[in-house]
């Protein structure tokens, strides 16, 4: 699902609010996320999962294409852990 799906879905589900709010608070919560993970917070959507941030080391790679060794400097990675109804939720068919 797309993020413009989202908002379309979301609409209809809640004919009571304009498009365009809908797309607003959807942006708005989406922002709102990547500025909690920015700032080192952890986010977690009950019942959905968990959004934090993981550090990685600084490590040797290699150029796919010639071979040669490179330096991959440390980062930062987003790292979602899905919550417990959501893990139910997908493997109910099982």
């Amino acid at each position: 699902m797309t993020k413009s799906e989202l908002i379309a879905r979301l609409a209809e589900k809640n004919p009571h609010l304009y498009q365009r709010d809908v797309e607003r608070i959807v942006t708005t919560i989406f922002e709102e996320i990547a500025n909690a993970l920015s700032r080192g917070d952890r986010v977690e959507l009950r019942g959905f999962g968990a959004f934090s941030v993981k550090s990685r080391d600084p490590r040797q790679g290699r150029n796919p294409r010639t071979g040669e060794q490179v330096s991959v400097d440390a980062k930062a990675v987003p790292f979602f852990k899905t919550g417990k109804q959501l893990r139910e939720l997908l493997n109910a068919d099982e």
